[in-house]
């Protein structure tokens, strides 16, 4: 039997909790767990979001595909024009080019982990995120750096109406 080894499009990533970077905002933190570049690379961090607190706006995204698992709690998202809320133990992936936007669930604290493939340096846009949040960057950063992040902001009503339900 004749085994043909191919390289790795990457080294092994391990990042012991004790070890894993974190950024904080009053109703989250993010811990930055593990980031490759390329094709075949990831971006992955947990989130857990106090209840009622709001994640992302809607924007999509032109090359990555987003993967929630929700560890604990339930985390409402908005994919498309339609919400839906996921529970523990609930999977979605998010295709690109798909609007989606994320919240924890009314009434509700959640725990997600987050994978983004191709990875692209995202821990950057979390970290930019932060700043804004503390005052040291300006909000205008985040709409700037849409291509470099391929975050890209759009308008749902569906979520807004949703949001303003909730309040």
């Amino acid at each position: 039997m004749n085994e043909e080894t191919t390289a790795a499009p990457f080294q092994p990533v391990l990042t012991r909790c004790a070890d894993a970077e974190t950024c904080a905002d009053p109703s989250s933190v993010m811990t930055l767990l593990g980031e490759t570049s390329g094709a075949a690379g990831f971006t992955s961090y947990r989130s857990t979001f106090a209840e009622g607190a709001v994640g992302a706006p809607a924007h999509f995204h032109t090359k990555a595909t987003e993967l929630f698992f929700v560890i604990s709690g339930s985390l409402r998202v908005l994919v498309g024009d339609e919400i839906t809320v996921l529970d523990a133990g609930d999977f979605l992936a998010v295709p690109p080019h798909t609007p989606h936007a994320f919240a924890a669930a009314p009434g509700s604290e959640a725990d997600v982990l987050f994978v983004f493939t191709p990875g692209m340096g995202r821990f950057d846009y979390l970290r930019l995120l932060g700043r804004v949040l503390r005052g040291e960057a300006d909000p205008k950063e985040i709409a700037e750096s849409g291509e470099r992040f391929d975050n890209h902001y759009v308008d749902s009503p569906v979520w807004r109406a949703a949001l303003e339900g909730s309040a």
